[in-house]
C-alpha cells in the first residue's frame, strides 16, 4: 500500500520561508517521480513542481526561482523549500508520486491525472 505523508506547513509572513517534506512508503522510491501540487482558496488543484527519478526538476512558472524541490532516496523523502513566499502561495500543498512521468502538457505543467498516489496535504498560509 502506497502512503505519502506531508509535513512542514504553517503560517508565515510574506517574504518568509517554509520547507515541506513528503515521506513515501510502499513503492521503490528511487524509481518514482514525486510532485507537489497545491490547491489555493477557491481554485482547482494545480501543479507546482516535480522531481524525476534521476533528479531532474521542473517548476511551474509562478514559483521558479523561489521554490526548490529535492529528494533524499536514503530516506524516501522529497522536500519543497519555499522562499520569498507571497500571499498567493497560500493553499493546501499535496505531494504525489508515480513510477512513470509522462511529458508535460503544452503549458509545461503536469496534470494531477499523471500521478496515481497522493498524500493528505499540508496547509500553507502566507499572511501579514
Amino acid at each position: 500500500q502506497v502512503q505519502l505523508v506531508e509535513s512542514g506547513g504553517g503560517a508565515v509572513q510574506p517574504g518568509g520561508s517554509l520547507r515541506l517534506s513528503c515521506v513515501v512508503s510502499g513503492v521503490t522510491f528511487d524509481l518514482n517521480a514525486v510532485a507537489w501540487f497545491r490547491q489555493r482558496p477557491g481554485k482547482e488543484r494545480e501543479f507546482v513542481s516535480v522531481i524525476a527519478y534521476n533528479g531532474m526538476s521542473y517548476y511551474t512558472r509562478s514559483v521558479k526561482g523561489r521554490f526548490t524541490i529535492s529528494r533524499d532516496n536514503t530516506k524516501n523523502t522529497a522536500s519543497l523549500a519555499m522562499n520569498s513566499l507571497k500571499p498567493e502561495d497560500t493553499g493546501v500543498y499535496y505531494c504525489a508520486t508515480d513510477h512513470f512521468l509522462p511529458s508535460p502538457a503544452p503549458s509545461g505543467d503536469w496534470s494531477e491525472r499523471d500521478f496515481g498516489s497522493w498524500g493528505q496535504g499540508t496547509q500553507v498560509i502566507v499572511s501579514s
